[in-house]
């Protein structure tokens, strides 16, 4: 993926306290029925006080309320929802709820959005945002797409369009009540074949969209644009990213609404189907319109070195930015994680703990590989003060990597990394933190009570600063478990 949404906030630089070197405390809510295969599940986040967490079987939509021991005030039956949810989205607030959501209806997709107050309760009826056509196989992808200002008040709702050089959106701005501000369409046309990242939006209501030309097998980057979308404008404004005849991958948008900035961090090549050669930081200034900052920052051979990578000049070819924290120095951290996907043509046995892989399914199996973690700072000058990486191995089989990748959480002064640690034989939670000097202090724990069941790191959301709240399943059962560090 060349772009996506970035979850990180600024990174103050605080001593280096070790915040979470002592136990967690753990508290679970109480099990509900579920299944994996047709269930959903979500970490709402904390209004009116209360934590919420959205979960659906069969029998129908609830919001759970839950308080600091996570034991349950109340639950919410969401009965306004339609009988068959394509996708939901939650936006918590002190005092509501945001609920977008979309449903099949008849041979369509049709995006809604409802208030809720601090209750879980219905401030307004369901608001139609959009509906188009799914085709003769039904639905088969995503037709509507969502992002949030940093700040919650203003919400963008979009579809996009890309046909060969052609890149096209069709969104609506809300405010933070659900009223329509303003409807936006706009094309972008390149001179070669285009593929489209996750937009981001400032404060400001200024949406950007990641759109690139890839080149070559690996399908490098070599045109790389940020395109502006203001509710002012009726056009796109594009910002070509300068390669300098590299190939860009695995890159980030990054936007800094206290210095009206946008950032972009990634990967490059210098052949379209070599390896990574480095970095890639640059600095978008909203104020003149300018790259104030275009650096490309090559790995050297210690950095090659502490990967402990058996090729070090391969090392970092599998990793995808998942993280960009910028500094208030001018400096950054980047966090990425190497993560790629294995096809299988013949019978193979199941690795790792976890697997959904049956033999008498299907000859072709998916293999879910998510491994070390890497955090990389470098100051303003574009020199790097340090480099940690966390240790992991996490493959299984047709689960989309359910049970892999980490949880994360930004202190203000440290960087904590909590993920399943598992092989064929056994499973644990494993805790890994990055202080502000680059130190590392990993230990694991055993969290106790509920009868230990499977943790999903990877949906888990902090809602708090030393605050995560993780999904769980146990069998034919969820709940959720609250981590305070």
């Amino acid at each position: 993926m060349m772009a996506g949404r970035l979850a990180g906030f600024v990174f103050l630089i605080l001593l280096a306290i070790p915040l979470f070197s002592g136990a967690q405390n753990v508290h679970y809510s109480t099990y509900d029925k579920f299944d994996y295969r047709n269930g959903d599940y979500s970490v709402v986040g904390i209004t009116g006080g209360l934590l919420y967490t959205y979960r659906c079987d069969e029998s129908g939509y609830y919001l759970d309320a839950c308080d600091d021991s996570m034991n349950r005030i109340a639950t919410v039956v969401l009965d306004f929802f339609p009988e068959k949810i394509y996708q939901t989205k939650f936006v918590s607030y002190a005092d509501k709820i945001i609920v977008l959501y979309q449903a099949l209806e008849s041979n369509k997709v049709v995006q809604y959005a409802v208030l809720l107050d601090e209750k879980g309760r219905m401030r307004t009826k369901p608001v139609t945002l959009g509906n188009t056509k799914t085709g003769l196989f039904g639905a088969t992808r995503t037709y509507y797409s969502s992002v949030v200002s940093d700040n919650k008040k203003l919400l963008f709702i979009y579809s996009t369009d890309v046909k060969g050089e052609s890149f096209e959106v069709d969104g609506k701005w809300l405010d933070d009540n659900l009223t329509i501000v303003k409807h936006a369409h706009a094309t972008f046309k390149a001179d070669n074949p285009l593929q489209q990242g996750e937009a981001c939006m400032g404060n400001d209501s200024t949406v950007y969209f990641p759109a690139y030309c890839v080149n070559g097998v690996e399908k490098y980057a070599d045109q790389y644009w940020f395109l502006k979308l203001r509710p002012s404008d009726s056009r796109f404004e594009p910002v070509e990213l300068p390669l300098n005849d590299k190939y860009a991958a695995g890159g980030y948008l990054k936007i800094d609404n206290i210095n009206n900035c946008v950032y972009f961090g990634g990967f490059y090549a210098d052949k379209k189907n070599g390896s990574f050669t480095g970095l890639i930081f640059s600095r978008y200034d909203n104020a003149s319109r300018k790259l104030t900052n275009n650096r490309f920052l090559p790995f050297d051979a210690d950095l090659r070195t502490a990967s402990g990578a058996r090729r070090p000049e391969k090392a970092f070819d599998n990793y995808l930015v998942k993280q960009i924290i910028i500094k208030n120095d001018g400096g950054f951290v980047m966090v990425s994680e190497i993560h790629y996907v294995a096809t299988h043509s013949t019978y193979n046995p199941p690795m790792g703990f976890y697997s959904y892989y049956n033999p008498y399914s299907s000859s072709v199996v998916k293999e879910y590989h998510y491994n070390d973690i890497m955090a990389l700072s470098y100051n303003a000058a574009g020199e790097r003060q340090w480099a940690s990486f966390i240790p992991k191995e996490q493959t299984s089989q047709e689960d989309g990597g359910l049970f892999s990748s980490y949880s994360f959480l930004n202190s203000g002064g440290t960087l904590a990394f909590m993920y399943n640690d598992f092989n064929n034989n056994h499973s644990r939670i494993q805790l890994s933190t990055i202080y502000a000097d680059g130190r590392l202090n990993q230990h694991s724990f055993v969290p106790e009570g509920n009868d230990s069941p499977d943790w999903i790191p990877r949906a888990g959301k902090q809602v708090g600063g030393r605050v995560l709240v993780v999904p769980c399943i146990r069998k034919k059962q969820i709940c959720f478990a609250r981590v305070s560090f």
